[in-house]
């Protein structure tokens, strides 16, 4: 059963980084925030999932994580940082590895987390940030990014961030506080 988010993180990982997004979305904006969202809200937690005993080894507190990973996307949403980042393809690396581990961390942190509440807590603060940030690319009234061809690419931007990373965080923090709540009532 392990081996599913397995192949299903490691294919979504070649077909984001592989070839097959770049030919759709270019390497514009739109491309960066598919990959963005998809490192952090979909491979990264079904790496967590399909390697459980690991993650938890390596698991951090998860409100630290949950920090780490905020400072981690908004940091590299700077518009200086996020320039750097598509002028340079080391620095682009950097970025992409640096979403890769954060989320990871924040993934591994409230999954592992011995009060499931302290998780939830982490996922759903995660939720509301890249909501925020979402909100942010789509209502700034002039494009902040080298690699935006418009504004509606900006946009279409933070729709990606709100159409992915919202819900995914959303669902893994409710589903870790019914959890809870299981637990606490048996």
């Amino acid at each position: 059963m392990r081996r599913v988010p397995l192949v299903v993180a490691l294919v979504l990982l070649a077909l984001v980084w592989g070839g097959p997004l770049t030919a759709w979305a270019g390497a514009g904006f739109t491309a960066h925030m598919v990959r963005h969202m998809a490192l952090v809200a979909v491979i990264a937690p079904l790496l967590v999932l399909a390697l459980p005993r690991l993650a938890r080894a390596v698991a951090p507190n998860a409100a630290v994580a949950a920090a780490v990973e905020f400072a981690v996307v908004w940091g590299w949403h700077l518009p200086a940082a996020h320039d750097a980042a598509v002028l340079s393809p080391l620095t682009y690396g950097l970025e992409q590895a640096s979403f890769l581990l954060a989320g990871l961390a924040v993934w591994a942190g409230a999954l592992a987390a011995r009060e499931p509440l302290a998780g939830a807590g982490a996922l759903l603060l995660t939720s509301m940030h890249m909501t925020a940030l979402g909100a942010l690319l789509i209502l700034a009234p002039r494009v902040l990014f080298a690699d935006c061809a418009g504004l509606a690419q900006q946009q279409t931007g933070g729709l990606l961030m709100l159409a992915l990373g919202t819900p995914v965080y959303l669902a893994g923090g409710l589903w870790l506080a019914s959890r809870s709540l299981r637990e606490s009532a048996a």
